[in-house]
């Protein structure tokens, strides 16, 4: 078990009829379905870019073809121009679309994507059958915690280090009960974080994470050995981190996070240790 951070943001304003279709279902729903929103958002035109984006995302709309005509588009969502207008804006702000001249708003490829972006991060996890992006997740989340507990362990004064501690033992406590236990999980990591005094790498991981805590695929399995298995990683961090061993704290954050990561991926319901 590992730790997350919030939720998952739905694109849609409110789910449309081709979100329970399978994948190769989605790939013929035509581009001019229009969402059954039971009710008209307040902002239409972020509510347009939610379904737009899960649209390209999904290849209703693939890279190199332009987006429906804008007075086509208007129809499709029953929405003025300047509603279009600005929901164009905005895919090109999270590199979804380039408008060309003569050509209309092409779709660009998704090395062009912002995969920052709440919206379009969400949704490519939501599609991704091969997990992937999961993958792309969890090993840039691991070069990024894994320099801010070596950091963390030259930086940690006796009340982080009393806090780390605190938490593990409390975690020792709470394997029978996965949803307490994840919250405290989640204050350890951030603990590390936060002493490092990085704050462009915690708000990366605090970010990639938000878009997966509702992921059943990444979230795992909940079993109480897996939460020993969990704890147990953290208390060799946190060991780490006491004895100021910047090394040792780097390489336990490494390994936890990657034992935690294959276990998930592969649905297993027992712990995995790494070969040294």
């Amino acid at each position: 078990m590992e730790y997350s951070g919030s939720q998952v943001v739905t694109p849609s304003a409110a789910r449309h009829p081709e979100g329970d279709m399978t994948a190769s279902q989605h790939a013929e729903v035509s581009a001019t379905t229009p969402p059954a929103w039971a009710r008209r958002p307040a902002n239409l035109a972020k509510a347009v870019t939610a379904e737009l984006v899960e649209r390209i995302v999904r290849g209703v709309h693939p890279p190199g073809v332009a987006l429906p005509r804008e007075a086509d588009l208007c129809e499709t969502f029953s929405v003025s121009r300047t509603v279009i207008r600005e929901a164009v804006k905005i895919l090109q702000e999270k590199g979804l679309v380039q408008v060309r001249q003569g050509f209309g708003t092409i779709v660009t490829p998704p090395t062009s994507w912002d995969m920052l972006d709440e919206l379009v991060l969400g949704v490519s996890i939501a599609e991704d059958e091969s997990l992937a992006i999961l993958d792309d997740l969890v090993v840039t989340r691991r070069l990024l915690e894994t320099d801010m507990a070596n950091v963390a362990a030259r930086l940690a004064d006796e009340e982080t280090v009393d806090r780390l501690r605190a938490l593990v033992d409390r975690m020792d406590e709470l394997v029978e009960d996965p949803v307490t236990y994840a919250e405290h999980d989640r204050a350890f990591h951030d603990t590390i974080m936060r002493t490092s005094g990085n704050r462009i790498a915690r708000g990366v991981v605090r970010s990639l994470e938000n878009q997966a805590i509702n992921t059943a695929r990444y979230m795992g399995r909940t079993e109480r050995a897996l939460c020993v298995a969990s704890n147990q990683g953290h208390r060799r961090i946190y060991e780490r981190i006491a004895a100021q061993d910047p090394a040792g704290a780097a390489e336990a954050m490494f390994t936890h996070i990657t034992e935690a990561w294959l276990v998930r991926r592969s649905g297993r319901s027992e712990p995995v240790r790494l070969q040294r």
